[in-house]
């Protein structure tokens, strides 16, 4: 018996071991698993979908941007002040609540947040105020919507979860503003979708200058960058940091646009 206690004592003495450097060396919680939720769903922007361009993240034409016309607008508990922009949401007709003639059970469609579906005061949040707070609401493109509903439903209930983005190519940055004011889009964002902070770094200096988000998907620095070879740095919505280095060159213009070679 004192081997077995002997080799016993061994053990519990190596899982203590490997407690206490566990907890020394905290390790990053796995992110939480991508979850079913429910919400309601509208169409808009015609069945071409050609007005849905621009919207409030500010990516302008959505077919040269890559995100055509799987898009949607989210109302405002959705769309966090624009924190959400390029987000991915995997949306279904919600056939225990939906009216039978009006949902395509069985079927999914994958949007992208491109826009922001203003709160309506005027009209209750339950007949006609869809967008207004604190209701989970999609107001989407139509041929996105038509997807998952019938076009004289008007308005399905439906099931949603976010999910990751699928993107061909790097992330890619257009730069506006003018002296003094530099304004950033990123778009083309995979996995989260959506960016949590941006700095930038010119090729002269060490340092990382802190970048602020401007409106949507925007960011904007107030330092004197004109023309200078630029890098950034990307955090997303998961954590995940990526740096650009020189992704935009020397002698650059406002207006350009400029595609990385790196994704997330």
């Amino acid at each position: 018996m004192a081997p077995a206690r002997f080799v016993a004592g061994m053990l519990l003495a190596a899982i203590g071991c490997v407690l206490s450097v566990a907890a020394d060396n905290p390790t990053t919680p796995s992110p939480q698993p991508f979850v079913w939720q429910k919400a309601h769903a509208t169409f808009y922007g015609g069945a071409d979908a050609s007005d849905t361009m621009g919207g409030a993240c500010g990516y302008g034409n959505l077919f040269s941007e890559g995100y055509g016309t799987r898009t949607a607008a989210l109302s405002t508990v959705l769309f966090n002040d624009g924190a959400a922009c390029g987000q991915c949401y995997k949306i279904a007709c919600d056939r225990k609540r939906a009216d039978p003639l009006f949902c395509k059970p069985g079927v999914t469609v994958t949007v992208t947040a491109t826009n922001f579906c203003p709160p309506n005061d005027a009209l209750p949040n339950d007949n006609g105020g869809w967008c207004n707070p604190p209701r989970p609401h999609f107001d989407m493109a139509q041929p996105a919507w038509e997807k998952i509903g019938v076009y004289k439903g008007g308005i399905i209930p439906i099931m949603y979860q976010r999910v990751p983005c699928m993107k061909r190519g790097g992330v890619r940055f257009v730069i506006n503003g003018h002296e003094y004011f530099n304004l950033v889009l990123v778009s083309n964002v995979a996995a989260a979708g959506s960016i949590k902070s941006m700095d930038v770094k010119t090729s002269d200096s060490d340092e990382w200058m802190p970048m602020a988000r401007n409106w949507g998907a925007n960011w904007h620095s107030l330092a004197n960058l004109t023309g200078k070879m630029l890098s950034f740095r990307l955090t997303n919505s998961d954590g995940h940091t990526l740096v650009f280095n020189d992704v935009v060159p020397k002698g650059w213009n406002f207006g350009q646009s400029f595609a990385s070679k790196l994704q997330f």
